[in-house]
C-alpha cells in the first residue's frame, strides 16, 4: 500500500481506526468525521483515507499490509490521524480522541493544509446545474424550463448554516438530483437591503423567522406556495430521499391526471 504520487498535490488525511473493537474510533467518526463542519473543511483541501484494522472481516495479507502502514507512520494507538504529504512524508498527526468539537479537532491540521478553494459567485446564466441567487430569477427560470424550484433558504451571515448549505450542494446525489429535476436557488429569508420580511419569510416560511443555524429546503412551483419542505439540518441522504419521494408522488399524480 503506497501513498506516494497517488493524490496529486493534496495531502492525505489518514484515519487509522478499528471499526469493530475501538469505541473511541466510532465516537470520533460520529462527532467529527461525519459532521458538516469537517466535510466542508476537507473539501478540496485533503484526500481522505481510512485505514481500518478490524478484528474480523479482512484477510491476513490485507491485515499485514495495513499494519505495515501503521508501523511506517508510528501508529501504536487508535484512533490515530496522520496528515501525509503527497510524496508520502509524515507532516503531523494526533492520537486518540478526547471529545473535542470538530473545530477544535481540526485545529491541529488547519495550518498544515492548503487554503480552501473559494467558490465563484453563482453564474447568472440559465444553464442546467447553476445555483441562482435570487427568488425572482428562480421564478423566471422555472417558468421558462417548466421545472419546480428548489430553494435553499439560509441567512448569509450565519456561518453554521452556510456550512450546511455548502455540504449539501457538494453531495453527489443531491447535486445530480437537483440538476436533473429542479431550478435551484440559494436565497435569504429576508431582504438584506430593506431588513424587512420578504416573500420568502412571509409565504414560504409561513411568517416564521428562521432559527439560528437554520436551513430550509423548500420546493415551490410559483415562488410563493411551498409544496414540499425538508429541514437542512438532516443528513444529505435523508434530504435526497425526501426529494425523491416528492418527485415520485408528483409523477404519479400527473399520470393519474393524464388518464382522466
Amino acid at each position: 500500500m503506497s501513498l506516494s504520487n497517488a493524490t496529486g498535490r493534496l495531502p492525505v488525511l489518514t484515519i487509522f481506526t478499528g471499526s469493530d473493537w475501538c469505541p473511541h474510533c466510532v465516537t470520533m467518526e460520529r462527532k467529527v468525521l461525519e459532521t458538516p463542519q469537517f466535510l466542508a473543511w476537507a473539501q478540496d483541501r485533503v484526500v481522505l483515507l481510512m485505514i481500518d484494522l478490524p478484528q474480523q472481516g479482512i484477510s491476513q495479507d490485507e491485515r499485514n499490509a495495513r499494519s505495515r502502514v501503521c508501523i511506517k507512520y508510528g501508529v501504536r494507538t487508535f484512533p490515530n490521524t496522520v496528515l501525509i504529504a503527497p510524496d508520502g512524508a509524515r507532516i503531523t498527526g494526533q492520537s486518540g480522541y478526547h471529545g473535542q468539537s470538530p473545530e477544535a479537532w481540526l485545529a491541529a491540521f488547519d495550518k498544515h493544509v492548503p487554503a480552501p478553494i473559494l467558490a465563484e459567485k453563482p453564474s447568472q446564466d440559465t444553464e442546467d446545474g447553476k445555483i441562482l441567487s435570487s427568488l425572482d430569477e428562480a421564478v423566471e427560470t422555472a417558468r421558462d424550463s417548466r421545472r419546480p424550484m428548489l430553494l435553499l433558504v439560509s441567512r448569509p451571515s450565519d456561518s453554521a448554516a452556510k456550512t450546511r448549505v455548502a455540504t449539501l450542494i457538494q453531495d453527489p446525489e443531491f447535486e445530480s438530483l437537483a440538476r436533473d429535476n429542479f431550478v435551484v436557488a440559494q436565497v435569504p429569508p429576508e431582504d438584506d437591503a430593506a431588513a424587512t420580511p420578504s416573500g420568502v419569510t412571509e409565504n414560504l416560511l409561513g411568517g416564521t423567522q428562521l432559527a439560528a443555524e437554520g436551513v430550509e429546503v423548500i420546493v415551490t412551483e410559483d415562488g410563493a406556495t411551498p409544496i414540499h419542505t425538508e429541514s437542512g439540518s438532516q443528513p444529505a441522504t435523508r434530504i435526497v430521499s425526501g426529494l425523491r419521494r416528492f418527485l415520485a408522488n408528483r409523477q404519479a399524480s400527473r399520470d393519474v391526471d393524464a388518464r382522466r
